[in-house]
């Protein structure tokens, strides 16, 4: 299900789609995903998600690049190694990231 070839795995409403079996990072880097849809009660979260792609396309006319500079994909890039990161995560922590 995931679309384009750059993308191996979408999580969409804490169901992750992949292409493949899941690695140990990235299912961690997918489960920080489904904390942040959860508390930004879903639909929330697509619409921030848009939002920031949309202006991070608008600033870099790259769509990769605007994909690596949204606050939900800098958390869970920066953390899709800890594996203990999810049991000390404080709510909201995608938007201190700055």
């Amino acid at each position: 299900m995931p679309v384009g070839r750059k993308y191996y795995a979408i999580n969409l409403f804490g169901i992750v789609f992949a292409k493949g079996q899941l690695d140990a990072v990235s299912r961690n880097h997918e489960y920080i995903h489904t904390l942040q849809q959860r508390e930004m009660l879903f639909i929330g979260f697509y619409i921030w998600y848009l939002v920031e792609w949309l202006i991070g396309f608008c600033r870099y006319r790259d769509s990769h690049k605007a994909y690596r500079q949204i606050r939900f994909e800098r958390e869970a890039y920066a953390h899709q190694y800890d594996m203990g990161y999810k049991n000390i995560r404080k709510h909201f922590s995608w938007y201190r990231i700055i």
